[in-house]
């Protein structure tokens, strides 16, 4: 993969994207619960902040709060992560949220026979006002940008962002950036602008543009209208073969697309998953990551934003596209051991388990 080289950037990679104030209950559930702890939390920015803390990558995302104490709470938690802010708009607030607020992701992480539940409070947010215009984006990537993320969970958050992620894509082609789209399909996102034939329609017309297509089992179905045989909620039994031949469609229709990359989870439990992923390049076909098989999960929100920056990461850095699969499954299933949308796992942690390290206790 041809990339920009290093020293002639000011950043690694870029994300665009709602950044929210995630509440999670802990043990417990939304409805019962009377303490919740605070993270912050995004599709899109969850890559950034990954690529970063674990990686070491130097990263920013660019994004919209409502200037206020919430705003400056999900800011501070950003900070710590150590991703660049200064792409960050701020709007007035109104004192209410009536014009503009900051938006609230409420997260249970699931247990045994329940599954994990997620309840967004996003609407009206500073972010999913933005428009086309709203950013100077040849001022952000004439600075150098090796790689630009963003997604699905952005471009259903309003009828403008679509907009927003259009003009940020064509100024990164013509600045020499990399670009990967997460599909990240959300029925509610969609339900009150257009549904499934909106979101589609949308990620049809963004997908020339991406260079690397991620998704889960079920997102190029369901985002874009491809079919895969034998689709089920089975997902790791699936024929690969049936997946290529998937693939070899997506790509006929994008034939802009260098890489494809989509992950597999297997949920016997919400405790206990098996966890993999597969990847297609021209150049090598498709490959197949080893099979994690039943992994305990303590949360497994943000593990696929985890698997996309290990990829990333690996792109990034000149690795093959084996072992940056490898880290991207890796990474991931370390991110379902810990609390949060975001990782805590180091890079040697993450080499590790993809070069075969147990759980074995160190000391």
């Amino acid at each position: 993969m041809k990339l920009k080289p290093k020293s002639e950037c000011a950043f690694d990679q870029i994300s665009l994207g709602e950044v929210m104030l995630r509440l999670d209950p802990g043990q417990g559930r939304i409805k019962t619960t009377r303490t919740f702890d605070a993270w912050e939390g995004g599709g899109e920015y969850n890559v950034a902040r990954g690529l970063r803390r674990c990686f070491g990558l130097r990263t920013a995302v660019v994004t919209a709060f409502a200037e206020n104490d919430i705003g400056r709470l999900v800011e501070d938690l950003i900070l710590q992560g150590g991703v660049d802010t200064q792409f960050i708009q701020w709007k007035k607030y109104d004192g209410i949220g009536r014009t503009t607020r900051n938006g609230l992701n409420f997260t249970e992480r699931g247990f045994g026979l329940r599954g994990a539940v997620g309840i967004s409070d996003r609407g009206n947010t500073a972010v999913s006002q933005l428009t086309a215009d709203s950013i100077d984006w040849d001022a952000i990537f004439s600075q150098g940008v090796r790689w630009f993320h963003t997604g699905g969970i952005y471009a259903g958050l309003s009828e403008t962002t679509p907009g927003v992620i259009e003009a940020a894509m064509k100024s990164a082609k013509k600045h020499g950036t990399k670009i990967s789209y997460d599909l990240n399909y959300r029925p509610s996102l969609w339900s009150a602008i257009g549904g499934q034939a909106k979101a589609q329609e949308v990620n049809r017309k963004l997908a020339p543009y991406v260079d690397v297509m991620i998704g889960n089992e079920e997102d190029f179905t369901e985002s874009l209208g491809f079919k895969v045989e034998g689709l089920s909620s089975n997902f790791t039994e699936i024929d690969h073969t049936a997946f290529g031949s998937m693939v070899q469609e997506v790509v006929k229709s994008y034939p802009n697309l260098e890489v494809i990359a989509t992950t597999l989870r297997k949920v016997h439990t919400a405790s206990l998953n098996d966890w993999s992923a597969i990847v297609w390049s021209k150049e090598t076909g498709l490959l197949k990551s080893k099979l994690y098989e039943k992994i305990e999960v303590l949360d497994r929100v943000g593990s696929g934003d985890s698997f996309a920056s290990g990829l990333i990461f690996g792109l990034l850095d000149g690795r093959s596209l084996q072992e940056s699969l490898e880290l991207g499954v890796a990474h991931g299933g370390l991110a379902m051991t810990t609390p949060g949308d975001t990782t805590m796992a180091s890079l040697a942690e993450v080499e590790k388990l993809a070069k075969g390290g147990s759980a074995r206790v160190e000391r």
